[in-house]
């Protein structure tokens, strides 16, 4: 059985996101998606981990081999403790590689058993970001496609509160 991981803040979870667990659900047995603290944005998400994962759960709902967790660690720590060798990050541009290719040297550095596999997005999705659907939603903006529909709303009214 071959387990990916599938890491990021996910605040929120995006279509640019649930286009890439989709296509690494097709391509693995299984695919951990990980709710990760991102030690630039600590103490600055937008929304909770229990939200996020909640939000995970109903946009992955579809999915049978998905699995959602979250962790405040490193990544390769991760995959050690659960007995998982891919990690799988979406690109969106040649920014998004520079990066991502140092994590992924990073964490092999640190777990030699732990490979990545970078997908390319799809063109659509090439400008998408939960920074970009937070500064909308904010404004009171429509997001609706931007999103997965099983949580627009969850998103809409986290917004009405604010």
């Amino acid at each position: 059985m071959i387990r990916a991981i599938c890491p990021g803040s996910f605040d929120p979870i995006t279509n640019g996101h649930l286009d890439i667990i989709e296509r690494a659900s097709k391509m693995f047995d299984e695919v951990v998606v990980v709710v990760m603290t991102n030690y630039r944005k600590k103490g600055q998400h937008a929304f909770t981990e229990d939200e996020r994962i909640v939000l995970i759960k109903k946009a992955t709902a579809g999915l049978c081999n998905v699995k959602v967790d979250c962790y405040d660690g490193l990544l390769a720590d991760y995959a050690k403790q659960h007995d998982i060798h891919v990690v799988v990050k979406g690109l969106r541009a040649l920014s998004d590689f520079d990066s991502e290719f140092q994590q992924a040297l990073g964490n092999s550095k640190l777990n030699p058993n732990l490979e990545t596999v970078f997908i390319a997005t799809r063109a659509e999705n090439m400008y998408l970001s939960s920074s970009l659907v937070r500064q909308i939603a904010e404004y009171g903006g429509n997001f609706a496609d931007f999103v997965p529909a099983p949580v627009f709303e969850d998103i809409k009214e986290h917004y009405r509160k604010d």
